[in-house]
């Protein structure tokens, strides 16, 4: 009976949508309450395309079934057409007695915990203790797979956290070579699918699919220009030159020692030297380069394995590209991780323990229906506060001794952000990354602003960035008129340092 399919389908649609609109018109007071309504009209709008696409295919009639079943009640005797669809209905039950009938009336209706509904919601099971329902990231294990790849520094995770989407040397310590290993492609795959997940589960409401399609366009475009940064094609070197695609770009790179020079006769002199030639032994154990297969082969060998290094290289790229993009979205949750891991490390097992005790039992209360609580509501909202303290993550003043023991009533001001005034140090050490003391510095034309930390002067900094010029200057100087003499170890040195060396 396509008829009553396709009015079933009307209805279902239009509960649906009855459905996400009270859900919309609620504001839920926690965030695991926000994040389940959103879930939940997510699903129903996943729901409404399916039914959609269903309710399409019957209009349609590719097969005719609804214009026959139209033409059967039209024509001939109505009842002979009713009766025969009501012997079909009582055969149906006769033969499934106990199928249940669904109600849409209830079935999208938003019900309370005492009405039936489990106190368990969906999104208790999608985020770890960690993540608190989507404040913060969870990166240990992630980190420990960081900690294991060969060549990294061993970083802590407040450092990790500041570091996981930094791809390119010299903050990024695992070379080119070695990203080629499955053990970093599996764990760069892995942190760009946490953070991917993440995403999903914390925007259920967002076209998330859009913003994928979106990075992968822009590594297309940044791959075919040759601009990923730390994947440019290398050029091999050939006799007595160098490429110059690796290090600053301004000198000559030796692939073998994996070291810049900024002189061509000092390239030449070292290439003799007892450093140059066992790091070039090293490098032909590890595997022939291409000017080798150049000899040994007869060109298209070598030009597959380099087609296939450059693909495995390709898809290394792309997970780091998309991590980097990734960790732009997720910036407000990365900063408020490290904070979090910062308190934490200050607590013990136990406040630990209460603290998610509390944030569990909050979100599990049960919000007053209608107006039958409109006068607690209102006497809960006045919060008695003579001192103007900061609030707390549960909405109340903090003590006044946490108030004195961060200095939070101590003004800090800045005259590069517009005489901006922080109240506390730990909000004043902390505005020196953020956008408006960056913007400030930028306008008075300073680029380099790492280094003028606790600066908060207009002409302090101006006078900072013109000594840092001079001196640059002066170095470039006399750097350019340094003579560079070499030992018979191939060490190179000034020519003072050299004949201080050969006096000894």
């Amino acid at each position: 009976m396509l008829l009553e399919d396709q009015r079933f389908l009307h209805e279902d649609l239009e509960r649906l949508e009855q459905g996400i609109s009270d859900r919309i018109l609620e504001e839920p007071k926690y965030i695991r309450e926000r994040l389940n309504r959103d879930h939940q009209i997510s699903g129903f709008l996943t729901r409404i395309q399916e039914q959609s696409k269903r309710l399409l295919e019957i209009y349609k009639d590719a097969e005719g079934a609804r214009t026959r079943e139209i033409q059967a009640i039209s024509t001939g005797d109505p009842f002979d057409e009713f009766y025969k669809q009501l012997g079909e209905i009582k055969d149906f039950h006769r033969r499934y007695p106990n199928e249940p009938v669904e109600n849409l009336e209830r079935a999208y209706k938003r019900k309370a915990p005492g009405e039936g509904e489990s106190a368990t919601l969906e999104v208790d099971n999608m985020f770890t203790g960690e993540e608190a329902f989507g404040k913060f990231l969870d990166l240990t294990t992630l980190h420990e797979d960081y900690l294991n790849l060969p060549g990294v520094k061993r970083l802590s995770y407040i450092q990790y956290l500041d570091a996981f989407d930094t791809f390119t040397p010299p903050q990024c310590p695992i070379k080119r070579a070695d990203k080629s290993t499955d053990q970093y492609f599996g764990y760069v795959g892995r942190l760009a699918t946490y953070l991917e997940d993440f995403l999903k589960r914390t925007r259920p409401l967002e076209d998330l699919e859009k913003i994928f399609a979106s990075f992968d366009r822009d590594f297309e475009k940044a791959w075919e220009a040759n601009e990923v940064p730390g994947w440019g094609k290398e050029a091999q070197a050939v006799g007595p030159s160098a490429p110059i695609t690796e290090g600053t770009g301004e000198g000559i790179w030796c692939p073998d020692c994996e070291k810049e020079f900024k002189n061509d006769n000092v390239y030449k002199n070292h290439l003799s030297g007892k450093k140059h030639i066992k790091a070039a032994e090293l490098r032909k154990a590890n595997g022939p380069t291409n000017g080798a297969n150049a000899q040994k082969t007869n060109g298209h060998a070598s030009s597959r394995g380099n087609t296939v290094q450059r693909l495995k290289e390709r898809a290394i790229a792309e997970r780091e590209f998309r991590v980097k993009k990734l960790a732009g979205i997720l910036q407000t949750q990365r900063a408020d991780t490290r904070v979090n891991v910062e308190r934490k490390q200050g607590m013990t097992e136990r406040e630990r323990q209460m603290e998610l005790d509390a944030l569990f039992a909050e979100s599990t209360e049960v919000a007053p229906r209608n107006g039958d609580d409109e006068s607690g509501s209102d006497d809960d909202e006045k919060i008695y506060n003579p001192l103007k303290l900061p609030l707390a993550w549960d909405g109340k003043p903090i003590p006044y001794w946490l108030y004195k023991l961060h200095g939070l009533g101590v003004e800090f001001s800045c005259e590069i952000c517009g005489n901006f005034v922080y109240m506390g140090r730990r909000a004043f050490d902390k505005h020196f990354n953020e956008t408006r003391h960056i913007y400030g510095l930028r306008c008075l034309g300073i680029t380099n602003t790492t280094l003028f930390r606790e600066i908060t002067g207009i002409q302090d900094a101006l006078k900072l960035w013109d000594k840092i010029q001079r001196d640059k200057k002066m170095e470039k100087a006399g750097g350019e008129n340094i003579v560079q003499m070499e030992d018979a170890d191939g060490n190179v040195m000034p020519e003072k340092v050299y004949y201080e060396y050969v006096s000894v």
